[in-house]
């Protein structure tokens, strides 16, 4: 499939990431009342309009403020760099289990968007002032514990361990994630072996 670049062929046709694309089947056709209304309150908020990752993302100068996205369930408003979002209403969740603050609001009802206007004009307001204001999340210490099979691995090869290193905390915890899912030693050791080209390239586990 070819992933859209225009934001208008997602509310017309969808994302272009699967086979439901431009079908009646497509998710963005169950929620393309919601998805209108919460394009709105982009739009209304003084944000750039572009597409990333084959959704329509809003901008704030060079910064991401928040993403739209469907699926079969719901559909969300993602907000980048959530870590300070003050959050009042409770209304924020976890994009999933893996993921340290909360910044996604997800909608099961299209008419939950109208409901919500002032909420969401009043959380878009506060993300946007962050943005201008060059506002980011503290950076926080994690401690990672690497499975024993990429320590070992890290000991007989030192380019390895030089380039896992030098990645930033977050694509070295993209591994430990993909590593520890592997339910045997044999399959982890095989992993790495795949990504080892990956980490001297600065890559993180799930990037191309």
């Amino acid at each position: 499939m070819t992933m859209i670049t225009d934001a208008e062929d997602f509310f017309s046709k969808g994302c272009g990431r699967c086979a439901r694309f431009a079908t009646p089947d497509c998710s963005t056709r169950q929620w393309i009342e919601g998805l209108v209304a919460l394009r709105g309150l982009c739009r209304e908020a003084g944000l750039a309009e572009t597409v990333k990752w084959a959704h329509p993302c809003y901008m704030q100068g060079d910064r991401n403020i928040a993403l739209i996205a469907a699926f079969r369930g719901d559909f969300r408003l993602s907000f980048f760099n959530a870590a300070p979002m003050k959050d009042p209403e409770g209304i924020l969740v976890k994009q999933g289990p893996n993921t340290r603050h909360p910044g996604v609001i997800k909608f099961t009802e299209n008419a939950q968007v109208l409901a919500m206007k002032p909420v969401i004009a009043a959380y878009l307001a506060e993300a946007k002032g962050y943005a201008s204001a060059g506002v980011l999340p503290p950076k926080e210490a994690v401690e990672l514990d690497l499975p024993k099979e990429l320590v070992d691995a890290m000991d007989s090869d030192p380019e390895l361990a030089e380039g896992f290193l030098a990645l930033t905390p977050g694509r070295q915890r993209s591994y430990v994630l993909n590593l520890n899912s592997a339910k045997t030693p044999t399959t982890r050791i095989a992993r790495i072996g795949k990504f080892r080209n990956k980490i001297l390239s600065g890559k993180g586990a799930n990037e191309r």
